[in-house]
């Protein structure tokens, strides 16, 4: 029997939390979304059968799952037969929700029924003309706004990270919406370039930028979405937001 009681590793979310000062209740609402793209099974019969699966987490769970760990999991199920698809989703959304204690919504895909391809909407702030030297930690200092205010979305394709338990790079495209006073671009594209070698789990790194941007900038609004390129064949997305935001659409970025 395959058991994630066995091979995955649930990281308690609080400790990052309390390194930012946050406590019960929580400033954001949110969701982790990931998407695995190399779950494979037997049927009864042997017969392999393969699927795209999408994990939703809410932000509010104790836990996250820590993604190698996950990856050797969900390969757990390469050689193990299953009575049906039915069987099979009940016991990953059974083991998933026991490893983060909260409900994770587990939803299994035809390879057919990927995620359609769609980019971040909003102003890529990518091309500005600068010059940065500051690549960590995680500067705030860098955040300003302006006198006007503003309700729109800021994206960057060039964030990056760094696992903290492999030290391997993780890449992704952010996303920034806000409504209030106006963000200043260079200073936030210099502040999101800051992580480019700090150590955090992507749902970790989210959660600073909002902290960050909310404290700076003082947005009536607020909600940040990072969108990370897959490694293991599976990719990581979260999303923090004011109460009251909206979930971003299922969609998949042209380099996921």
């Amino acid at each position: 029997m395959t058991s994630i009681d066995q091979s995955a590793f649930p990281i308690e979310r609080g400790l990052a939390r309390a390194e930012l000062g946050l406590v019960a209740p929580l400033p954001f609402i949110g969701v982790d979304f990931w998407t695995a793209y190399e779950l494979s099974w037997l049927d009864a019969r042997g017969k392999p059968q393969v699927a795209i699966a999408e994990f939703t987490v809410p932000a509010d769970s104790p836990s996250l799952v820590e993604s190698k760990s996950l990856k050797l999991y969900l390969n757990g199920y390469a050689q193990t037969r299953m009575e049906s698809d039915r069987a099979l989703h009940e016991r990953i959304t059974r083991d998933l929700s026991r490893a983060a204690e909260a409900d994770v919504a587990v939803t299994l895909l035809p390879v057919a029924d990927a995620l359609p391809l769609g980019e971040l909407d909003g102003d890529c702030i990518d091309d500005l003309a600068l010059e940065i030297d500051d690549y960590g930690p995680p500067n705030p200092d860098h955040l300003r706004v302006h006198e006007d205010g503003a309700d729109e979305a800021l994206v960057s394709h060039l964030f990056k990270s760094n696992c903290p338990v492999t030290g391997q790079p993780d890449w992704a495209s952010v996303q920034v919406r806000y409504r209030g006073a106006r963000i200043d671009r260079a200073g936030l594209l210099r502040y999101l370039v800051s992580y480019r070698g700090h150590q955090g789990f992507h749902e970790q790194c989210v959660e600073r930028i909002f902290c960050d941007v909310a404290a700076r900038c003082l947005p009536q609004e607020l909600s940040v979405y990072a969108r990370y390129t897959r490694r293991g064949g599976i990719d990581i997305n979260p999303f923090r937001g004011t109460p009251g935001a909206p979930l971003p659409p299922s969609t998949r970025g042209a380099r996921q």
